[in-house]
């Protein structure tokens, strides 16, 4: 096999006194001891164990709505579990890999003790649930990590006893090169939890009297315990630098081996040297050019002299003498996870190029030869000229030994700093101008934690690489805000966003799924003079689509396109301003889609339509320039015989001031529509508008679009847009005509007449594509005018406001590339909100939700009165299943499955929610309505008309009629089209809730259920 080298490309740990890896570096530098006093509660204080070790501040903090588990469950969980998990994710945040589903990602871990589950059996029998199985086994630590990550790599624990977690690396580096996974996650993990283990540790001997370990001393006499843990992210060293990471060091190669001297746990030296020269070996290295061995160095009177015996015989007789160090004098002896504390610190050391010092050694053990030298101080490395190489031991008490030999990065020595904050050559410059800092979070309130942790550490660094390594480096979750600026500004955005307040920098939002992002084109009326000109100069994108528009309009006009923008010419003529707008609207489009943001449907309101059939590919760019030109040019023919009228009115509610002399010009919304016709019966509309109280306002165009005056201009159009020839659309395109797909070629002379003459149906056509699962819509204009969530520039605001718009996007849920520059940089990690779960919390959890009340909803069908109280019902037992305290902890938009259900859950919900409301449930409810509010909203349906609320069932033959109607369009659409799974998947749920919903499950047994759920919803 070839021993390609593997990169550290991630750290994590949490380690005594020491939550994080440069809070490790900084204890190691310091020389601090972290062995104190078995910390108060930990366990009673009447046992006879060792009470002298090195700590975490808390074991039973966890972050569990992060990862999706229950209360319930994540108090059944080995403490261990927990802590995998939390740093899995800050190691993968380190690396820059936001966590990808079914990535080919290997898990391996390192762990000998299961001192939870000896609490669990302990203390009380009751405590052990549906849970305890999986919560307790130790696989899982490593099996929790690949499924919550859906990684699809190896997933293993290994237990080699105290070489656990260095032979994990040692697997997973193997695994690397085989193939077997493209990232790894490797490391280990010890909490010492219960007494027992720690009696057991002081009944065989292994453990120091005064609880400190003399690595190398002549004093030595055991070693003090440990706990915590650590993970490192490897890849392959090629690909690492292809994927442009940092890379913290480098595992040139390492061995396993087993090898016992007089008795099982009596070490060999014979086996210890033979696996550091293998492991030297197989890293291409001679011994003799180690600079330094991380020991496995535990103090004991027996381990010490037989462990540098073999390292002084395997460095050959011309080496110089060799320094060694051992981090068990630092923060004990971790056990299982020893392997990965010694390698953290010599990761470290290497990346700061710096040795730190081994405590306790004041006299050299006469046993260890002269040739072994301890470092007691923090110092330089001995050759720091040279490539720094070291070796990281690992020995089980059982003879299974671990040596892995890590070396700094190849150093590029003819790098020449470019300007810039530390910029070298072959990294990106520093982006210019203001950026955008994305921070998210699960909660709100890891989200403010978020801005507050990231404040002190963006504080000197390059804004673009704040930026570039939160974008790129970080998984975007549900609540969302984003930072906009050039310098003192971002910070104070922070603060802001850290104190929950708001800033004039600061976009927050809460992100949903995004299935059809719709872009909607207006027509007249959003322009202003100087419009979108900062975007000429300051986006080449844009700059150039605005271009090939000018290209295209010259023919046809007598002005040129790009003059008037930069002039902030004048906008009032409508001859003009309408091929500007669509020029401007096209190289918006253009800008959207540079920064990732692809329409899944098109939509324009009037003129729009233009900007929209380009947009979708349906119409050539130069046939849409004269198209725009000859639109405006017919319409002088009618030029001041009409007027149009803006009302603050319904459709419905405006019909009876209609006549043949004035129509219905636009509908666009409830208290939004256009009226357009001849100037005197406009002018009473307007004056009955006015004595009613009613908005209105006299729109500023020079003639009567949408409506029967257009008929006079009919012929001459048809006959001057006869050039036009419709190309198969890329993108569907929705009309606001016809409030239906446009055909393939039907966007002919005939269709443009028609777009000009007839209502524009915007409202209708909004309301058709929501209720087919399209959003969100973003309005591609200069300005505003349409009343949607996302917009794209405003008036009198520069170029600066797109920026601003993809940030507002990017908080709704919508991807969004902001085309940052930068490069990784070193940021803080997620901030988890940490709640306690222990033994006895599961206890009271399981008290306090099998007390839910029926006053957190209704108790019977008869109580449901509205569907706020069947939603406050459904949250509340949901809390009872889960083991929340009260419904408020349930978030009712969450899909059960983000909540933390599981199979028996699921069915425990069921019944639950059968006997409190009468209805029968059925059993694959959660199936087809996946969050509370969904499935709320299904029970009221049903508990309504039995409380003569309102919502009861439609009259049969108006349903009937629906029917009918439904068949018809049907009938029109194209078999082909592209909604066509959508409109049948509709069908179906339709079909499914007039059946009953499930009506195919509801039959099922539980285990049967439990099959459906588990594939379908892979909650179990």
């Amino acid at each position: 096999m070839t021993y390609q080298p593997v990169a550290v490309v991630g750290l994590a740990c949490r380690l005594p006194q020491a939550p994080s890896p440069e809070a490790f570096w900084q204890l190691l530098r310091d020389g601090r001891d972290a062995v104190t006093e078995v910390p108060p509660g930990r366990w009673d204080d009447t046992v006879p164990a060792p009470r002298a070790g090195a700590f975490l501040d808390d074991v039973a903090g966890f972050d569990a709505a992060f990862f999706g588990i229950s209360p319930r469950e994540a108090a059944a969980m080995d403490p261990q579990q927990r802590l995998m998990l939390e740093l899995s994710w800050e190691a993968l945040e380190d690396a820059g890999i936001p966590a990808a589903r079914g990535h080919r990602t290997g898990v391996f871990y390192g762990a000998i003790w299961d001192d939870y589950a000896t609490l669990g059996r302990q203390r009380d029998v009751s405590l052990i649930g549906r849970h305890t199985l999986g919560g307790t086994q130790r696989s899982a630590i490593a099996n929790r990590v690949s499924y919550f990550l859906g990684a699809s790599g190896p997933s293993m624990v290994v237990d080699s006893g105290q070489s656990s977690s260095l032979v994990a690396v040692h697997l997973a580096a193997e695994s690397l090169r085989r193939g077997e996974c493209a990232v790894a996650l490797a490391g280990g993990v010890s909490l010492n939890l219960s007494p027992d283990s720690a009696l057991a540790c002081q009944e065989f001997g292994g453990l120091s009297p005064d609880g400190r370990s003399y690595v190398f001393d002549a004093r030595a006499n055991g070693y003090a315990r440990g706990e915590g843990g650590g993970v490192v992210v490897l890849k392959l060293l090629d690909d690492a630098v292809a994927d442009g990471d940092d890379v913290y060091s480098v595992l040139l190669g390492s061995a396993v081996n087993n090898g016992q001297g007089g008795g099982l746990t009596v070490p060999s030296a014979a086996a210890q040297e033979e696996l550091v020269r293998l492991a030297c070996e197989r890293a291409g290295v001679p011994f003799g050019s180690v600079q330094y061995v991380e020991l496995h160095g535990t103090g004991t009177p027996v381990g010490d002299p037989i462990e540098a015996a073999a390292l002084s015989a395997a460095r050959g007789a011309d080496a110089p003498p060799l320094v060694v160090g051992s981090v068990k004098t630092n923060i004990g002896h971790l056990e299982g996870g020893a392997g990965i504390a010694g390698l953290l610190k010599t990761v470290l050391a290497i990346r700061h190029r710096e040795l730190p010092g081994t405590l306790n050694h004041e006299t050299r053990n006469p046993a260890v030869p002269a040739d072994i030298v301890v470092q007691t101080s923090t110092g330089a490395w001995p050759s720091p000229g040279e490539r720094l190489v070291a070796g990281v031991s690992s020995f089980g008490m059982g003879g299974t030994n671990c040596h892995v030999v890590v070396a700094e990065p190849a150093r590029v020595p003819d790098r020449v700093p470019e300007p810039g904050p530390d910029r070298v050559a072959g990294e990106p410059p520093c982006h210019a101008g203001p950026v955008a800092w994305a921070l998210s979070g699960h909660t709100p309130a890891a989200l403010r934690a978020q801005a507050a942790r990231l404040r002190q550490a963006a504080e000197g660094a390059a804004p673009a690489d704040v930026a570039h390594t939160l974008l790129t480096g970080r998984a975007a979750f549900e609540h969302r805000a984003v930072v906009l600026g050039e310098g003192a500004e971002l910070l104070d955005g922070l603060d802001a966003l850290a104190a929950g307040l708001p800033a004039p920098n600061l976009v927050q939002g809460t992100a949903r799924p995004a299935p059809g992002i719709v872009m909607v084109f207006p027509g007249q009326g959003s322009q202003w003079p100087g419009m979108a000109a900062d975007l000429l100069a300051t986006s080449p994108v844009f700059a150039a689509r605005m271009a090939e528009c000018a290209a295209a309009l010259r023919p046809h006009v007598g002005w040129d396109l790009l003059d008037v923008l930069r002039t902030g010419r004048d906008l009032d003529a409508d001859d003009l301003v309408q091929p500007v707008l669509w020029a401007v609207m096209v190289s918006l489009a253009e800008l959207w889609r540079s920064h990732g943001v692809e329409p899944a449907v098109v939509v324009g309101h009037s003129q729009g339509e233009v900007a929209a059939a380009v947009v979708a590919g349906a119409i050539e760019l130069a046939d849409a320039a004269r198209l725009v030109v000859s639109r405006v040019t017919a319409l002088r023919a009618i030029r001041g015989r009409g007027a149009m009228l803006a009302l603050g009115m319904s459709a419905q509610d405006v019909a009876p001031y209609l006549s043949e002399r004035v129509e219905l010009a636009v509908d666009n919304g409830p208290e939004s529509v256009v009226v357009s016709g001849d100037l005197e019966p406009l002018a009473e509309i307007e004056a009955a508008a006015v004595a009613l109280g009613v908005r209105s306002r006299v729109l500023p165009v020079g003639y009567a679009s949408h409506c029967h005056q257009v008929e006079d201009v009919r012929d001459a159009l048809l006959t001057e847009l006869g050039f036009i020839s419709p190309v198969p659309a890329r993108v569907p395109f929705f009309s606001t005509v016809t409030v239906d797909w446009a055909q393939t070629g039907g966007l002919d002379a005939f269709y443009w007449y028609t777009n000009l003459r007839e209502t524009v149906r915007f409202r209708e056509a909004v309301t058709a594509l929501t209720n087919s699962g399209y959003g969100p819509f973003i309005e591609v204009s200069p300005h505003p005018i349409l009343s949607q969530p996302l917009s794209t520039l405003r008036r009198d605001e520069g170029a600066r406001r797109f920026l601003t718009s993809l940030a507002e996007a990017h908080v709704a849920g919508v991807p969004v590339d902001f085309g940052i520059a930068g490069r990784r940089i070193a940021l803080p990690t997620y901030a988890f909100q940490r709640r306690d779960f222990w033994l006895e919390g599961a206890a009271r959890e399981r008290l306090a939700a099998d007390s839910v009340e029926s006053a957190d909803g209704p108790a019977e069908a008869g109580s449901a009165t509205s569907y706020e109280e069947v939603l406050a019902l459904v949250k509340g037992h949901a809390a009872a299943v889960l083991g929340h305290g009260t419904a408020g902890d349930v978030d009712g938009a969450h899909t059960f499955k983000t909540l933390g259900f599981d199979s028996l859950g699921a069915v425990e919900l069921r019944n639950r929610l059968a006997a409190a409301t009468g209805l029968s449930v059925d059993g694959g409810m959660i199936f087809n309505f996946p969050t509370p509010e969904a499935l709320a909203r299904h029970l009221y349906d049903r508990l309504a008309p039995a409380c003569g609320s309102e919502g009861g069932p439609a009259d049969a033959l108006e349903l009937l009629g629906d029917l009918d109607r439904l068949k018809a369009t049907l009938g029109r659409l194209d078999a082909d089209g592209p909604d066509r799974d959508r409109i049948t998947a509709r069908l179906a749920d339709l079909l499914a809730a007039w059946q009953g919903p499930g009506a195919d499950l509801g039959s099922f047994s539980d285990d049967e259920l439990f099959d459906v759920i588990d594939n379908e919803l892979g909650i179990a």
